[in-house]
């Protein structure tokens, strides 16, 4: 990825539900805020909200319902082909709840990007809101990364610390972390496509600079 290539760079989204964050991507693209198209989108599951926000954006969508597959890398092998009709530079996964496989991984190494519901490295997997509220915790939120082998693994590009009130629960943290989701995941994808970030011998670099821990940090 180079920022001086003249076509907009193309990105194809994965998907397992609502579709919210690839709104908030199409929606940066669709105003020229990033330079990329997204060119396609594929849920795991069939019939959600996701694949209605495809359509209404006039994207192309794929279905591969993960139940009609004998093994995850046999589900992976129909994933990596459907992606690679559409020629991506950049792979998002957008509440894509599926474990991929090392090979998928290793496909698509530094141009696949994830969002998590936590400040990583804490809490990784599920139930991160409830957990964070569990432990006590001042400060919670939401982390875009570059994907490794390693579950909700790989090095941090962006966060956004979302502070804990003390009466929330766990719907009301989850929806103020999701709003936050919606501001930084474009800002990530924007900065990919700029060519800004890059993940080099496993390590995340913006701006030709190696990144900290958290990535670069934003407070809500």
């Amino acid at each position: 990825m180079k920022a001086e290539q003249a076509e907009p760079a193309r990105i194809v989204v994965l998907i397992s539900g609502s579709g919210s964050n690839f709104q908030a991507i199409a929606e940066a693209c669709q105003k020229k805020e990033i330079d990329g198209d997204i060119v396609g989108v594929i849920s795991n599951r069939p019939g959600v909200m996701g694949l209605d926000r495809a359509a209404q954006f006039d994207i192309p969508s794929v279905v591969i319902d993960h139940t009609e597959f004998s093994s995850r890398e046999e589900f992976d092998g129909k994933l990596i082909h459907e992606i690679d009709q559409f020629g991506p530079d950049l792979v998002v996964l957008a509440g894509f709840m599926r474990i991929l496989t090392p090979d998928f991984v290793r496909r698509y190494k530094g141009r696949l990007i994830n969002i998590h519901p936590s400040l990583l490295p804490k809490y990784k997997g599920l139930h991160t809101h409830q957990r964070a509220l569990e432990a006590g915790d001042k400060e919670h939120g939401v982390t875009v990364h570059f994907v490794s082998e390693d579950l909700d693994g790989g090095p941090n590009v962006i966060q956004a610390v979302v502070p804990v009130l003390d009466d929330d629960n766990e719907g009301s943290l989850k929806t103020r972390v999701q709003q936050q989701e919606h501001v930084i995941y474009p800002i990530a994808v924007k900065w990919f496509v700029e060519g800004r970030i890059s993940m080099l011998k496993g390590d995340a670099y913006f701006d030709n600079q190696p990144l900290p821990e958290s990535g670069v940090q934003l407070t809500s």
